[in-house]
């Protein structure tokens, strides 16, 4: 990333240079800005630096220049002015602030507690503009200033030969090497550390120090507003670093389908209920034009108008129902939610059967599951549980513990299904797994008046995580019988899971706009939002949970996370991390292996085709991912003759989406980073889940 050092400008002239900026860095000792004029500047989605050096303020705050001020008295107030301009910009919404290492204690500690409070990165900076110390001095700047709490160190000397040069640029090395009680140190490897030298010989390490793992250097507006010695021109800079790389940055606002697992769960329940039902915001796609088929099937009305269903359900009860066919087409939900629900209503054997990739998906836990509600589910052509299948009810328990190790969805078609109990049932969930997932159904359930008490347990890490659902061991749910399903109206959500894509797209490669999402959501996938936040990608929001949302360019660092509960993120997370510094990890591979590909071979298989470091170590990915900056200046490196060790852009060519459609719009994305154009085969399995994906995602 460039960053664009402003200074000299009120703040029209700011906001008109921000145009042009895909970063920058607001010098408040320099700018002529009130406190209001900053709460205006910051509040802009451009990542932005708020930097107000003290000695600046003591030499142009006309109030300092009093002779009869003593030079402490001088920087006592010139820290209250600092303090006052920079926690203004944080609270505005500035993505970094820059604290001098020779500011005073106190104003430092306090401005970090405003930033650490807001999620505003806090950078300790050092200048020499005489010289370069020796590497020991350097090295005990850069540990001071991790002391003093830093996110981001930053030092800058000025170079007067190539060996000054070499001394701050060997830092990098430092840390990365770093290790024991060095752990601070050691965590400014994945992009927590920028180092280069101001003057003529330090010109090019502005430059270079992208190519060694700075998250972003910086550059003048113009030549003639250089604010130190050696600084590059930004349209320079961008030229050096970006070349004739194109940038995704469409201006449309997209608007995302509705997510079918609200869809599918809703069009089932309005089947089910006494009277009409309105579903509005409907989107078709594969697995939803099957659950209105499921729906028919079992004898519902249904009819679309718009992006409105309409659906007349059939009153159902226990027993009650003759179908024995029913064709699920490719649903992995679909399937696993009607086996309990056929079970329930289904006056005999039904028959189950399916297409594509569920057939060859084994429906792992579901016989031991049904076994606990004394019903029958077997396989015509398998020796394991997979389409085609037979199912026979009715499910017969007042208490059944099960294990949730194997996912969500067949849990939550007993849930659908046991309303319909003439008994009471208590459903003992252990180790539960994608648990959004069931939150979801109870929603939906709540909506067409089924009530189902619920309970989470976990222990103390549980109890003193203010309810983590990755550390939840059991869920207990509370199922009344003899309940009956009622006609509702509701507007279902726009999807997390294909908004994902888009969101990563701009966050990697230039900027995106969507709409139709929830940011209170229950979906599982809303979890893109915090792992874009940790992974440092820019975010924002207008108009309340339901404005649009938009995502633009900053600089990207690794990331951990625990997706157990979000699965379907896997595949285009993995792509966000190869473009993240340092090595991402990512938890909870385990649930990959029965999903329309074994996600977790298609995941790794596609990385490494890629150029991609990667590998699976028991339930985690690790991804070496490094940044734009870094894969465009390799070639330039290497032609130089200079060592790299970042790799280049990804590796085009041709790539299998295993039918997968989580797949094929991770290729996607991945392809606005390559080398070369990405071809893949049957793309159009994307219809499964969103078929405008491939029309409306054009590069």
């Amino acid at each position: 990333m460039i960053c664009t050092t402003i200074q000299n400008k009120n703040l029209e002239q700011i906001l008109e240079a921000l145009e042009e900026c895909e970063m920058a860095e607001i010098r408040l000792d320099r700018c002529n800005l009130s406190l209001k004029d900053i709460e205006e500047c910051f509040t802009s989605d451009v990542p932005l630096v708020a930097t107000c050096r003290i000695s600046e303020i003591i030499a142009s705050e006309p109030s300092l220049q009093d002779e009869r001020l003593t030079p402490q008295s001088k920087e006592i107030k010139a820290a209250q002015i600092a303090e006052k301009r920079l926690c203004k910009a944080i609270e505005a919404g500035a993505r970094y602030v820059d604290v001098e290492i020779e500011a005073p204690k106190q104003m430092s500690k306090r401005v970090r507690n405003v930033a650490h409070e807001n999620g505003t990165v806090f950078i300790r900076s050092f200048h020499d503009f005489e010289g370069t110390d020796s590497l020991e001095a350097l090295k005990a700047v850069v540990e001071k200033c991790c002391y003093h709490g830093a996110d981001i160190v930053k030092v800058v000397t000025t170079a007067h030969t190539t060996e000054d040069v070499e001394r701050v640029m060997s830092l990098y090395g430092w840390c990365r090497e770093a290790g024991g009680d060095q752990e601070r140190i050691a965590a400014l490897a994945d992009g927590g550390l920028i180092a280069f030298c101001m003057g003529d010989a330090g010109h090019q390490s502005r430059l270079e120090c992208l190519r060694y793992g700075s998250p972003y250097t910086y550059a003048a507006l113009t030549e003639e507003e250089a604010a130190a010695p050696g600084q590059w021109a930004a349209d320079q800079m961008r030229k050096n670093v970006y070349g004739d790389f194109r940038f995704w940055d469409d201006e449309t606002c997209y608007m995302m389908p509705a997510s079918k697992s609200f869809a599918q769960r809703a069009i089932i329940a309005a089947s089910l209920a006494d009277g009409v039902s309105h579903l509005r915001g409907y989107t078709p796609c594969g697995d939803n034009e099957a659950a209105i088929e499921v729906a028919k099937n079992i004898g519902a009305e249904v009819e679309l108008k718009g992006n409105e269903l309409i659906i007349k359900g059939i009153s159902a009860a226990a027993g009650a129902l003759g179908s024995s066919l029913l064709h699920v087409g490719e649903s992995g939900l679909l399937t696993r939610m009607m086996i309990p629900i056929m079970a329930q209503i289904g006056s005999g054997p039904v028959k189950f059967t399916g297409e594509k990739t569920l057939l060859g998906r084994p429906l792992t836990g579901a016989k031991e599951i049904m076994h606990a509600f004394a019903a029958e589910i077997t396989s015509e052509e398998s020796s394991d549980i997979r389409v085609p299948l037979m199912v026979k009810g009715p499910l017969d328990a007042t208490r059944a513990e099960i294990s949730g190790r194997h996912g969500s969805q067949l849990i939550s078609g007993l849930l659908m299904a046991l309303p319909f109990s003439q008994k009471n049932t208590s459903l003992i969930v252990h180790e539960p797994k994608s648990i959004p997932y069931m939150f979801i159904t109870l929603e939906v359930l709540k909506k067409f008046g089924i009530k189902v008490g619920n309970d989470m347990l976990g222990g103390r890490d549980f109890i003193e995580s203010d309810g983590d659902w990755s550390l939840c061991t059991e869920m207990v749910f509370k199922v009344k019988g003899g309940q009956r399903y009622k006609a509702a109206d509701l507007d279902l959500e726009g999807d997390w899971s294909a908004a994902a894509n888009f969101l990563v797209a701009g966050a990697v490669f230039g900027k995106a706009e969507i709409q139709g999402l929830d940011t209170t959501s229950l979906q599982a996938d809303l979890s893109i939002m915090d792992i874009l936040m940790d992974a440092g990608a820019s975010l924002s929001q207008l108009d309340g949970d339901r404005g649009n949302i938009t995502v633009q360019r900053a600089p990207l660092k690794a990331f951990s996370v625990n997706a157990s509960n979000c699965p379907d993120l896997f595949p285009i997370i993995s792509v966000l991390a190869a473009f993240c510094q340092g090595t991402s990890r990512i938890a909870g591979v385990g649930r990959l292996a029965n999903k329309e590909s074994n996600r977790a071979e298609a995941i790794l298989e596609m990385l490494t085709q890629m150029g991609v470091a990667a590998d699976i170590e028991g339930d985690v990915l690790s991804v070496e991912g490094y940044t734009l900056a870094q894969r465009l200046l390799n070639p330039v490196a290497e032609a130089a003759g200079r060592p790299s060790e970042a790799p280049g852009l990804l590796k085009g060519g041709k790539y299998t989406s295993r039918h997968d459609h989580r797949m094929v719009m991770a290729l996607k994305v991945a392809s606005l980073g390559a080398d070369g154009p990405i071809t893949i085969d049957d793309e159009e399995c994307v219809a499964k889940s969103f078929p405008q994906f491939l029309e409306i995602f054009k590069f």
